[in-house]
């Protein structure tokens, strides 16, 4: 206790030195749980939206199916098992069936994935109830990417071209009922949207799909025939992959910052030892062991951090706070990195990254001011006296 007394008393009595320390410490502290609450944030509003858009609790996939491979979508259907028939019809998922096909805007040729979707399903975000329609023209949804980049709008007709399961060429007119706006370029992007029965009938596939879509907490059958079962750990491993490749490259921001601010801890604690050589030596006198003394430099060292991470407390946590419930707004060119994020990005920080970058910087901190400290271990009460390192 009295070790700790001393420490705290030295180092608020260097003044200026010990505050300028302190905030360019409080700096890393900040910093670093920003990043890493943004790259968080990033991580699990990439994974609600993509779980509520498309994957769900999970994707039974046609054996055939490659969605690397386009090649596959000409034979990547069968007819739907009763398992999952009987999941459907309970609300519990949904299926999808997808084919290629080209659309020609003003002219210009283009190939799209013509996704068929029950109206009526409650299972993904889609709003497919615009679908339900008992006009003859085929209704259509597609995403806004979708919309600005072929330039059709809510109430526009295209001619839409396909081959069906026996490989005659067919091309029907639709009509865009709604542009849904959506973060999810896996549904958006070269995408058209129409009711499945109706995708079923022109593709000369009725009653088959190319997956479906287990609702999120269902518990999906297992060994059905012919389908291969996806869980969201396999779904969600790319995002999760790039999220971390990009954590990593922050790593590196980190490093620079806790090294400029450590640098500045260790010269104080270099400097600290050679200035004060006769109080060592006064003190080993007064009968205060090698151990002690070297505890107490390093001790005055930690306690940098610990004043360092109160300061940060001081305006950090209005600072991540607003972050939080504000977020933190996207430039528009971020719309085609392959995320699906918002026009905002909100951070999410956990206690435990609270708590562990406090610890991180404590004991690096701790680590940093016992180094200059090992000299003390060769001093000679004598030497120290008369102001001599020996």
């Amino acid at each position: 206790m009295l070790t700790l007394k001393l420490a705290l008393r030295n180092i608020l009595g260097a003044g200026l030195r010990t505050w300028l320390n302190v905030v360019a410490l409080s700096f890393s502290f900040v910093a670093i749980i920003f990043l890493q609450g943004i790259y968080s944030g990033m991580n699990d509003q990439v994974e609600r939206a993509t779980i509520d858009g498309i994957y769900g609790g999970g994707q039974f996939w046609q054996k055939a199916y490659d969605p690397y491979d386009p090649l596959t979508l000409q034979d990547a259907h069968a007819r739907i098992p009763e398992e999952l028939t009987a999941l459907t019809q309970n609300g519990q998922a949904t299926p999808l069936l997808i084919r290629q096909a080209s659309i020609y805007p003003e002219g210009r040729f283009r190939t799209i994935l013509v996704k068929g979707i029950d109206p009526d399903q409650k299972v993904l975000s889609i709003p497919s109830s615009f679908l339900k329609s008992t006009e003859e023209i085929i209704p259509a949804l597609i995403g806004s990417r979708m919309s600005q980049t072929i330039g059709l709008h809510k109430g526009d007709e295209i001619n839409v071209q396909w081959r069906d399961v026996h490989g005659t060429f067919d091309a029907r007119d639709v009509r865009i009922v709604e542009v849904m706006k959506t973060s999810v370029q896996e549904i958006d992007n070269n995408q058209i949207w129409i009711p499945l029965d109706r995708l079923q009938m022109l593709a000369a596939v009725p009653g088959e799909a190319t997956m479906v879509v287990v609702k999120s907490g269902t518990k999906p059958p297992p060994g059905v025939s012919g389908w291969e079962f996806k869980s969201l750990d396999y779904l969600l491993q790319d995002i999760h992959a790039a999220v971390t490749r990009k954590e990593i490259s922050a790593s590196i921001l980190y490093v620079v910052l806790l090294f400029l601010a450590l640098l500045a801890i260790f010269d104080t604690q270099v400097l600290s030892i050679f200035r004060r050589r006769k109080e060592m030596g006064t003190l080993m006198a007064l009968g205060m062991t090698r151990t002690n003394i070297i505890g107490l430099f390093t001790l005055e060292g930690a306690l940098h951090s610990v004043l360092a991470a109160c300061v940060a407390a001081v305006y950090g946590v209005p600072l991540l706070g607003y972050f939080a419930t504000a977020g933190w707004a996207l430039p528009k060119a971020t719309d085609s990195v392959g995320f699906a994020l918002g026009e905002k990005l909100f951070p999410t920080y956990s206690a435990g990254l609270v708590a562990g970058t406090t610890l991180l910087v404590l004991v690096v901190t701790t680590i940093v001011s016992f180094l200059p400290t090992r000299k003390i271990a060769h001093l000679k009460p004598t030497d120290a006296l008369r102001g001599r390192m020996s």
